[in-house]
């Protein structure tokens, strides 16, 4: 006869945590879930508040290339979990979902709370053991410790899935602080670098003006990459969502170009620029000729002084602006984070190989990936594929101990 099973445990109630908690849920087991924050999946919540975006409704072939190097193993696990079961995920938890010009989805309340009281309401009905401020601290042993608001716990749980998160936005609970813990098992880590970040620039104190001020509708571009969107300059350089689908790229090196007319050819620019008189200054033809606002033009200043006279060289200076940029944002500025658990150090269930029963999922692990509904998708696919292969290994566990003779 087979007993009841032991508590399953999940680390971290972000997106991809409770996903695998839902899961092993939905197969019988008992499941607690440790959060070390006062409440669970604060960095869904605050990327939510300008509009929850869950996913990218686009052909799954160009949807999985947006993962790059982990595109081949992700895409098994995100077919099973991708766009369409995200949309329909959100619509049986009560949220109408739309979407926009571009693709991206989102609920009809644009807004992550409603979902997330939806689903946790659902989770505690089903018999979800959520223990806030329950600090993960190591192994001690087998056991897992915990620094609690009741003092020190060890837990010894069936299963365990981590999803801790990466190393951006520590407020919010992405610490990093799991690192060492894993690397002293034996789990391979690939460094962490900031993902979807801005980057540092220098400027002088004439751009001090336009601190905080948006430049709409450009076209970036970084080796053979490409982005239309839009930057804001920030009083430590620039930021913005047309910046960080070329994040790696640019990163790893490669200088970023502006083209700050991307619907007009440079032909065009070259005639009306040409078309002002001559003993005109070529700020004034940029003011006059192109309408420039006060933040475009004092980037072009800032970036090309001096400015060429020759129209035909003003036009192509408009068309690849280049910006002198300093290095990354620090990883807590980040939006998101390049590595984490490496992949060889992982089955295909996405159990540790180093810690049989123990498995990750989430930002923990090594894939990289824009913002735009990538990344929340990627956490949701990943949590639902660890959750069902915890639930299996701890069913087989739990047979294969039944099975034994007792002794004694």
């Amino acid at each position: 006869m087979i007993g009841l099973p032991s508590p399953a445990l999940v680390i971290g109630a972000g997106p991809a945590g409770l996903m695998a908690a839902d899961t092993m849920l939905a197969a019988g087991l008992p499941v607690i879930v440790a959060e070390a924050k006062p409440s669970p999946a604060r960095k869904l919540l605050m990327a939510g508040k300008s509009g929850l975006n869950l996913t990218k409704d686009e052909p799954f072939e160009r949807f999985i290339a947006r993962y790059d190097e982990a595109a081949p193993w992700l895409a098994p696990i995100i077919a099973r979990f991708g766009p369409p079961e995200i949309m329909r995920w959100a619509q049986n938890h009560g949220q109408d979902v739309f979407t926009g010009s571009s693709g991206r989805v989102f609920p009809r309340a644009m807004k992550a709370s409603p979902l997330l009281r939806r689903w946790l309401k659902d989770l505690a009905a089903r018999g979800l053991d959520l223990r806030l401020r329950w600090r993960w601290a190591g192994f001690r042993g087998d056991a897992l410790v915990f620094d609690t608001p009741q003092g020190e716990a060890l837990l010894n749980p069936a299963v365990t899935v981590l999803a801790l998160g990466g190393k951006s936005w520590s407020r919010l609970g992405s610490d990093g602080a799991w690192l060492p813990w894993l690397e002293k098992k034996g789990v391979k880590i690939t460094p962490f670098a900031p993902a979807n970040m801005g980057f540092r620039i220098n400027w002088s104190a004439h751009m001090q003006p336009h601190f905080g001020a948006p430049v709409k509708n450009l076209r970036l571009m970084a080796g053979a990459q490409t982005s239309r969107g839009e930057i804001v300059i920030t009083s430590k350089g620039i930021e913005g969502g047309g910046l960080y689908p070329l994040a790696k790229t640019l990163r790893c090196g490669a200088p970023l170009l502006l083209d700050l007319f991307p619907d007009h050819d440079e032909t065009r620019l070259r005639a009306r620029l040409a078309a002002r008189p001559a003993r005109e200054s070529s700020t004034a033809r940029l003011r006059k000729a192109l309408r420039l606002d006060a933040a475009r033009l004092a980037l072009v200043l800032e970036c090309a002084r001096p400015l060429p006279r020759d129209p035909a060289q003003l036009a192509a200076l408009l068309k690849a602006l280049r910006v002198p940029l300093g290095p990354p944002a620090p990883i807590d500025e980040a939006i998101s984070v390049a590595g984490g658990i490496n992949r060889a150090a992982l089955n295909d269930d996405l159990m540790l190989k180093a810690l049989p029963g123990i498995f990750a999922a989430g930002e923990m692990l090594d894939w990289e990936a824009p913002t735009g509904g990538y990344l929340l998708t990627a956490c949701l696919a990943t949590g639902l594929h660890a959750g069902r292969a915890a639930a299996r290994w701890s069913i087989a566990q739990r047979h294969g101990a039944d099975d034994q003779p007792a002794h004694g």
